[in-house]
């Protein structure tokens, strides 16, 4: 193997990084070769991979247009936003209304470092290094409460992060002290890996080789079942039309409705905080 690629500072070559793998899924040009050599291998049990990777971009899309068109949300967490690509959160917001105010979170420090080239002319939209594992953190870290009012409706986007949460890491518990503190209207978009189990056990039996290939690629990656990924959403209520696979949920008329996704199955939704839910 040959890591004499230039990296920014901190930034280890040597070893696959989620957020580098999924920019080159999505065509992005932030990667490393051993992100790439990890993302075929991966494209080896998972020929469709880097479809699934637009298909969760196009998703984000779209449930961005929901909360800010039809939804009001007017601010938004965006934690574990990976590597800025085409259309991200705060130009699909902007659309909709250029005051809207977006932070984005990850622990990846390459992340931080493109991010804040990219926004380095924001007023409304930011980015910080911190880690989902430590939700109060993130919470409480004087940037969020700089540009988000925890008094107004929020709209928290997980997509694609809590399914690289192990077991024993406590995802339940993390999705529940994040979504405690968002305020009433608030809504949480997600994505998450499936296993159809029962559903579809011809599907199932291939989702466990893209667990175990993915585990042995970047270490992280949880193919869950359906009634343990609807605890990450408690009391919240689902919108229409519930969590789906993403190429279902509020298709739009543009090419990318036409996208399938891959066959080791991911789902996402969007869920709302009523006022009666603490």
């Amino acid at each position: 193997m040959v890591y004499d690629e230039v990296a920014p500072p901190g930034i280890d070559v040597s070893k696959p990084n989620i957020a580098r793998v999924y920019d080159f899924m999505v065509g992005g040009k932030d990667h490393f070769a051993i992100d790439r050599m990890a993302a075929e291998r991966a494209m080896e049990i998972m020929p469709d991979a880097q479809e699934a990777g637009r298909a969760c971009r196009a998703f984000l899309r779209r449930v961005v247009r929901y909360l800010a068109a039809d939804a009001g949300i007017r601010q938004f967490l965006d934690i574990g936003s990976g590597l800025p690509t085409q259309t991200n959160v705060h130009q699909v917001a902007h659309e909709i209304d250029p005051t809207a105010r977006v932070v984005y979170v990850d622990n990846d420090p390459m992340v931080l470092a493109h991010g804040r080239a990219l926004l380095a002319d924001e007023q409304t939209t930011t980015v910080i290094q911190a880690d989902i594992r430590e939700p109060e953190v993130i919470l409480n870290h004087p940037v969020v409460r700089q540009y988000l009012d925890f008094s107004q409706p929020i709209g928290l986007l997980m997509l694609s992060i809590l399914h690289h949460l192990h077991d024993d890491e406590d995802p339940a518990g993390i999705s529940a002290t994040l979504r405690s503190a968002l305020p009433p209207g608030s809504h949480v978009a997600m994505i998450h890996f499936w296993d159809p189990a029962e559903e579809h056990p011809d599907v199932s039996v291939k989702v466990q080789d893209a667990e175990r290939v993915f585990n042995e690629t970047l270490g992280t990656g949880r193919w869950r079942r359906r009634n343990e990924i609807m605890t990450y959403l408690g009391d919240f209520e689902l919108v229409p039309p519930g969590l789906v696979a993403l190429s279902d949920w509020r298709p739009a008329a543009e090419a990318e409705a036409e996208q399938k996704d891959s066959y080791y199955t991911m789902i996402g939704g969007v869920a709302r905080k009523p006022s009666t839910v603490a």
